[in-house]
């Protein structure tokens, strides 16, 4: 008999127009109310939020009197993952600056917004992804993405905090590599989705070294 999947009621929701990929490292900047309470709350607690990325609407909220609440509307993708705030600043009032991990995928099974324009949701949180070395075909994708980090340390010595790829590395795991990719690439957000939400991490790496291919990405 299979165990049953590990669920999450009421996981706070931050829609945006990207899309965080298990084990990424995120940089946001916080000013609306309703995320600085959030985030607030889950600081406080050592709680994640699900970021998802949005399918309409914009990440700011919009005031629309044509809408029944007065507001735009805001639509999402129903895969997402979780993610943990690693560091917060309070630079002034009104406004966070936060680095967050992401860790596993979840499925939403249900969601609402709240009064204050927040969403929660119930959500399925996925296995974490099984660990599938990286294929010797593939090696040259994944000795590329190690070049492109050496490059940017060698361009930003002292802004290793804000590089997009942070410790700890993952070389002989295919998921990691392909996710790594796939944050880094001009890609618009609907393929990332769809590349974060394939459950074939070897696949998800295929398609990484297809695409690098047609952008012409020297390996």
């Amino acid at each position: 008999m299979s165990e049953t999947p590990l669920t999450l009621n009421q996981l706070p929701l931050f829609p945006l127009q990207t899309v965080l990929f298990p084990g990424g490292w995120m940089p946001l900047r916080i000013f609306e109310v309703r995320y600085l309470d959030m985030i607030k709350r889950c600081h406080a607690a050592g709680a994640p939020f699900g970021v998802v990325c949005l399918s309409e609407g914009s990440e700011v909220r919009r005031a629309d009197p044509a809408s029944p609440d007065g507001f735009a509307h805001e639509a999402f993708h129903q895969v997402g993952t979780i993610a943990r705030i690693e560091q917060i600043e309070h630079p002034q009032a009104g406004l966070m600056l936060i680095h967050c991990r992401g860790q596993q995928r979840f499925h939403i099974t249900a969601s609402r917004r709240l009064p204050h324009g927040l969403w929660v949701a119930d959500v399925r949180l996925d296995e974490p992804e099984r660990v599938v070395a990286v294929p010797e075909h593939l090696r040259s994708t994944r000795d590329a993405l190690q070049r492109v980090l050496a490059n940017l340390r060698e361009r930003e010595p002292g802004s290793m905090n804000e590089l997009p790829l942070q410790p700890p590395y993952q070389w002989d795991d295919s998921g990691w590599v392909a996710n790594r990719w796939a944050e880094l690439l001009p890609a618009p957000a609907e393929l990332k989705q769809r590349l974060m939400a394939l459950d074939n991490p070897m696949l998800r790496l295929e398609l990484i070294s297809d695409l690098l291919d047609k952008l012409g990405v020297e390996r």
